[in-house]
């Protein structure tokens, strides 16, 4: 799953764009648990979904992506660009995403450059994500 979540620190993702890496993980894991043989008929047939969460006990990707995002945050939260974005923008930027992962948290609040100096709580954050409640 590695390679799938290579430079996932910087993704945008909104919640119609989270379906993709899920998908992703359950195409990677039927490739790897391969096809099971009906027990009744002997035909064999694709694993379904919850079939998959029951052999592979791992974190949801969603979680692993916010995780990490949060991570790589507590790094580069410090510095602000002075220039103006251009026309065109995308809706969501990479600091809005975290903005939102941190009131998920419950710490909307809190300021963003003020969090990440203080090392021990923001690693309570990070753990925290990984406990986020994903559909």
């Amino acid at each position: 799953m590695f390679v799938v979540l290579f430079g996932c620190e910087t993704w945008l993702l909104n919640l119609r764009e989270e379906h993709t890496p899920r998908v992703v993980e359950r195409r990677v894991l039927r490739g790897v648990f391969g096809l099971e043989r009906e027990e009744v008929t002997g035909e064999l047939r694709k694993l379904h979904n919850e079939e998959l969460k029951g052999r592979y006990c791992s974190t949801n990707i969603v979680r692993v992506i916010k995780s990490r995002r949060m991570r790589w945050a507590g790094h580069g939260l410090m510095g602000k660009p002075e220039e103006k974005r251009p026309l065109g923008r995308p809706r969501r930027r990479w600091k809005d995403n975290i903005k939102v992962d941190l009131q998920e948290v419950g710490c909307g609040g809190m300021d963003r450059i003020e969090l990440p100096l203080d090392r021990n709580r923001w690693r309570i954050f990070e753990s925290q994500i990984m406990n986020f409640r994903v559909p």
